[in-house]
């Protein structure tokens, strides 16, 4: 029985500068640069009626297209780390969605996801690191930053048991539709700004 849970696609372009953090971690496991992803909600083995009933609410999503920004690198799990990530820019719009999705699945009857979301990209899966290796991998790397991309859709992926996780598959994708929200609008045209100068 496959994994489900929704997503959002990382563009190729921003998902090249996240394969620039690849190395100089001794036993990383780097996820490959095809199923880097941003998870919304895991819902985890569920049967394919209960899946159906997901996608069937998921339809009512109707959410604004905006830009998402990575940005900085950390680690899970502070005295026994086990992955690194990229992390997000902070995003009113993606948290908006991001809750839209956790209502819809607590209205269809889903327990709640005892994690607090933490908007991420795992870069790679650790096992018995150096604490040490670890904390210089991050110093290295803390300045890290991509251009803002823009998230016209999300998706619900599916995944098999695997080691250092993949492949991802997409079964069903969602548009953002209508105009971009005003946060995002000035967001960009900031950084536009910024970039011309």
């Amino acid at each position: 029985m496959p994994r489900l849970f929704t997503a959002l696609e990382i563009p190729r372009d921003a998902a090249l500068s996240l394969s620039l953090l690849r190395g100089g971690l001794p036993g990383a496991r780097w996820i490959d640069v095809e199923n880097y992803h941003l998870t919304l909600r895991f819902f985890g083995d569920i049967e394919g009626h209960v899946a159906d009933e997901i996608a069937n609410a998921l339809d009512r999503v109707r959410r604004p297209a905006f830009h998402l920004e990575l940005s900085g690198v950390g680690a899970f799990g502070s005295r026994k780390p086990h992955a690194v990530w990229a992390g997000v820019s902070p995003s009113p719009d993606l948290h908006a969605l991001q809750g839209e999705i956790e209502r819809i699945c607590q209205r269809l009857g889903l327990s709640a996801d005892a994690r607090k979301f933490m908007p991420h990209v795992t870069l790679a899966r650790l096992k018995n690191p150096n604490t040490q290796d670890v904390a210089k991998y991050l110093s290295e790397r803390g300045n890290f930053s991509a251009a803002p991309f823009k998230v016209g859709r999300f998706v619900l992926m599916s995944s098999r048991d695997s080691v250092g996780g993949g492949p991802y598959v997409v079964e069903e994708a969602w548009p953002l539709t209508g105009r971009e929200s005003r946060s995002s609008l000035s967001a960009s045209a900031s950084e536009a700004a910024r970039i011309m100068r």
